[in-house]
Formats: structure tokens, sequence, C-alpha cells
């Protein structure tokens, strides 16, 4: 048999556009088959709804944890003691965020001296009374807001969702 000599550009041309052609038509078959229709019209996740605490659970100026909007979901809730923008309570000063950085997921803690969250591991910053916003440091993301409800009755408040993405998810709910 003749050797038949083939150059590298028309090998990789080929073969790129066989490629191509494969997974145009493969991936939308096997995405069609694997993935539910969302409902028509709905563009919210069904965030559970969640006690975390009464007012007077919460110490003014103080972090306090619990998990939303699941157990592998650290936050923390403050009554930061004046009125903030998205603030719940009779005073509309509580509010809450996801306690992983958006740079790399570290934990955050809240300094009440400078009434700011700070992460450890690379020294970003982030104002909770200015909804979370990133004032300084690697992160370029501000920290995830969780949404609050406030129960005038039981003088209870909930979580209901979230806005934004919590770090290393592809959905907030799992």
């Amino acid at each position: 048999m003749d050797d038949v000599k083939i150059g590298r550009r028309f090998f990789l041309k080929s073969g790129g556009a066989a490629a191509a052609v494969a997974g145009s038509v493969i991936i939308p078959i096997r995405n069609a088959s694997a993935a539910t229709p969302p409902a028509p019209g709905k563009t919210t996740l069904p965030y559970p709804k969640k006690a975390v605490g009464s007012i007077k659970g919460l110490p003014l100026n103080q972090a306090v944890s619990f998990a939303y909007p699941d157990d592998s979901s650290p936050c923390l809730a403050i009554r930061m003691g004046s009125p903030v923008p998205g603030g719940v309570g009779p005073n509309s000063d509580i509010v809450a965020y996801s306690s992983y950085c958006t740079h790399m997921g570290c934990p955050v803690s809240y300094e009440p001296g400078t009434r700011t969250f700070k992460c450890g591991c690379h020294f970003s910053i982030f104002d909770p009374e200015n909804s979370g916003q990133m004032v300084t440091g690697q992160a370029t993301e501000d920290l995830p807001r969780i949404l609050l409800e406030y129960d005038a009755k039981t003088d209870s408040v909930h979580a209901v969702g979230v806005d934004g993405l919590i770090y290393g998810r592809q959905s907030n709910i799992l």
C-alpha cells in the first residue's frame, strides 16, 4: 500500500470539525433526557422558611449563627441597632449573611468594634450595613445576603431566601 501523508493542519481541522459535529449531536440529546423541564414562568428557587430566632434572642451588635438554606450553609444574623437597607424587625435593623467569603470560601467573622465582616484567610472586609458590600481585599463579590421576614405576632425572624450565590455552589438549593 502507498503511504498516505496527512499534514498536521489538515488533521487538526478535520479532527476539530468532527468533534464539533459529534458534540453538537450527542450533548443536547444527553442533556434533554437527564434534565427535567422547569415549570413555565418559574424563576425563583424553592427556598425553605426557617426560624432564625426571636428578637429578644438577638443581642445588639453581636453575630448569631444559624444554617440556611441547609445544614451545610453557615450564616450569621446581626441586630445592628439602627435601620439598614434590607433590614427587618421593628427597627429594620436585623440582617443576615452567608459566612463563606466570596473569594475562596473561608469563614468570615463579625467584628463588633468595626461593624464589619472580616475574612481571616485573605483579609477581605464586608459591610453588613450596606448589603454585605465588599469593602477591600481579594473578594470581588458582596457576601450573599440571607433574606429575612419578621413576624410581629410571634416576635420572630425567619430566613426565606438568599440574594447572591453561596460560595462553592452552582445553586443555593442542593
